[in-house]
């Protein structure tokens, strides 16, 4: 394995298994038929969309809507890195919890983590994380208000069904 392989993997690693006591938020979805396969198995793409619904309920919990930070204050958090471990299928009208947590926040980037989950039996279905650069409507990186630091240190811990 190459070192850049090797970084890699641990920097992706570091974000599907955040430390217990970081404040994370649930936000539940309920598995639609047109998320599914022929099969009723979930598209793996999806996992991804659930992880931006995690992440946006996340901010919103921490009294931060995403709109906003883009309106007011030009700040756009563009992902630059994703990553998904699949560990079981979910299935047509599984109903799923996707936890969020802020890994770590610095002072031009956020990442976070995720955990899926079916509520009916407990099974972790997935982990994952993104990173993202903060970003003017011009692309361009720029630092991340104190604001929005702090807000992101408050615990969150809470959950929503979306």
């Amino acid at each position: 394995m190459t070192t850049a392989h090797k970084n890699e993997r641990e920097n992706h690693q570091q974000l599907e298994h955040p430390a217990p006591a970081l404040p994370y938020h649930d936000a539940t979805v309920r598995v639609r038929y047109a998320e599914t396969d022929q099969m009723g198995v979930v598209y793996h793409a999806n996992y991804l969309i659930w992880m931006e619904i995690g992440r946006v309920e996340l901010l919103r919990a921490l009294g931060v809507e995403y709109k906003q930070m883009e309106i007011q204050d030009d700040c756009h958090i563009m992902v630059v890195d994703v990553h998904c471990r699949y560990q079981k299928a979910a299935r047509y009208d599984d109903v799923l919890r996707i936890r969020t947590y802020i890994a770590e926040v610095r002072s031009r980037s956020i990442h976070f983590a995720y955990e899926i989950w079916r509520d009916a039996d407990g099974q972790l279905l997935a982990t994952g994380g993104t990173r993202h650069v903060v970003c003017g409507k011009d692309g361009r990186p720029k630092q991340l208000p104190e604001k929005y630091r702090r807000a992101f240190a408050t615990p969150a811990t809470s959950a929503s069904s979306v």
